[in-house]
């Protein structure tokens, strides 16, 4: 193939990229579902013809709602056996179900049922008023994030002045209880109640996320176990939280640390201005995506190229006959105008955990299979499949299908299985209250063992 060939190729891939979204699923800070979808555009596909939205009031609206449900993921799902679910059958089940449906808020459980049967953590429903900008995380929370550590419900976080905050929950307490509730056994509840996601990781996280889930402006009641072991309670409000992604560039003793919140083409671009000229001169680099939910392809394979080779093979997605409908490489058409810095010769270590999702564990494993880097902390999410686009459905709710699976450049399938870390390393409620972070100064170890170049 000659260079004109070439370039055309490289061109036509590009623009297929656009067209391909690679999504996450849980909140990373909060106590809230976060899905992290990225398209272009958001086309109508069925709706299009629809001039006002059907109400769901009535059960011929509901109906229409459930059935363009069903239709959509009928004709696009990747998998045309449906993860073994019988397709039909669930249309059999869920379709009387969603014609009872006392309010919308109802309907949407049953649409949620029926979608989540798929086992498949990309595949989502969003009623009208949950539509997710996921450039600009918008979402309900009482101000907490919550973990499994030491199997206990833990604290993680606490957003910074709000009124958790204010009643004195430290990130490394313990809840026991929530509205009344004993916490651990609502946990297991939420998981019955799902039929299940990509993985069990996967089905944990969106479990511990929903939680406290309810309606803003609306207060939940819980009981923590502090640090002193005594046992308080209050009741918090859910209330609305703007989350700003970005990319953060420290150093630490002439090591560089990327945490990368997400991939878009903002922050490949914010990358390329924090990072240019300057992880060519430290003697080992830590990339930090134990936040990272994943987000645009294109975007990924940008900023991977600071790291790997020109047209270093990234993976490929295949359609549910099985044709190859994309694959991606590192610089393929440039989107930033800023040089490139050099493929890295300094050793590098990729800090992942069960949050770790989609585009950022596509990520994860070329470094791990083309720059040989170190992985620490937890086995990732496992949820690796591609949206094309986000159906607009005919009450103005949302759904997105996996329309497309993934396989590495070696073949390997992440999507229920994700990748496992050279060194498991986790948490401890001891760790949390100290404020110390072992994955990262288990990195920095083995950073300086390693011979400077």
């Amino acid at each position: 193939m000659g260079r004109v060939e070439k370039r055309r190729e490289r061109r036509r891939q590009s623009d297929s990229i656009w067209q391909v979204s690679i999504a996450a699923i849980i909140s990373l800070f909060f106590v809230s579902s976060v899905p992290f979808p990225h398209l272009r555009a958001f086309p109508r596909t069925y709706a299009a013809g629809i001039d006002s939205a059907v109400s769901t009031a009535n059960t011929e609206g509901r109906l229409a709602v459930f059935d363009d449900v069903w239709q959509t993921v009928n004709d696009r799902y990747y998998d045309e056996n449906f993860h073994g679910v019988n397709w039909w059958a669930q249309r059999a089940q869920f379709r009387s179900q969603a014609a009872d449906a006392r309010d919308p808020d109802e309907l949407y459980a049953v649409l949620r049922r029926l979608v989540n049967s798929l086992r498949d953590a990309h595949t989502r429903v969003y009623a009208p008023e949950q539509k997710f900008d996921w450039e600009h995380p918008r979402f309900v929370t009482v101000g907490l994030s919550l973990r499994e550590i030491e199997g206990q419900i833990t604290v993680a976080a606490v957003e910074r002045g709000s009124e958790a905050a204010q009643k004195g929950i430290r990130a490394g307490d313990l809840l026991k209880t929530i509205n009344g509730g004993d916490a651990l056994a609502a946990l297991e509840r939420k998981l019955g109640e799902q039929s299940g996601s990509s993985t069990p990781q996967a089905a944990r996280l969106l479990a511990l996320s929903s939680l406290a889930a309810g309606p803003p402006e609306t207060a939940v009641s819980i009981q923590w176990l502090g640090h002193d072991n005594r046992l308080r309670q209050a009741n918090l409000q859910r209330h609305w939280q703007q989350r700003t992604l970005g990319v953060h560039v420290t150093r630490h003793n002439g090591v560089a640390v990327i945490a990368i919140d997400a991939f878009t083409r903002t922050l490949a671009a914010e990358f390329a201005r924090q990072t240019t000229g300057k992880i060519a001169r430290v003697h080992g680099i830590v990339i930090d995506l134990r936040n990272n939910g994943g987000g645009d392809a294109q975007a990924m394979a940008e900023i991977a190229t600071a790291f790997l080779p020109l047209a270093t093979r990234l993976g490929q997605f295949t359609d549910r006959h099985g044709n190859v409908a994309l694959k991606i490489e590192t610089g393929v058409t440039p989107l930033l105008d800023h040089p490139r810095n050099p493929s890295v010769q300094v050793p590098i270590v990729v800090l992942a955990n069960e949050r770790t999702s989609s585009a950022a564990e596509i990520f994860l494993a070329a470094l791990k299979q083309t720059a040989h880097a170190t992985i620490l902390g937890g086995q990732t999410c496992g949820c690796v499949l591609a949206v094309r686009t986000r159906h607009a459905l005919p009450d103005g709710g949302e759904l997105e299908v996996s329309e497309l699976d993934y396989h590495t450049a070696l073949g390997v399938r992440l999507e229920g299985a994700g990748i496992t870390p050279d060194e498991v390393i986790s948490a401890t409620r001891r760790d949390i209250y100290a404020g110390r972070d072992r994955p990262l100064q288990s990195a920095f170890t083995r950073i300086k063992s390693h011979p400077h170049p």
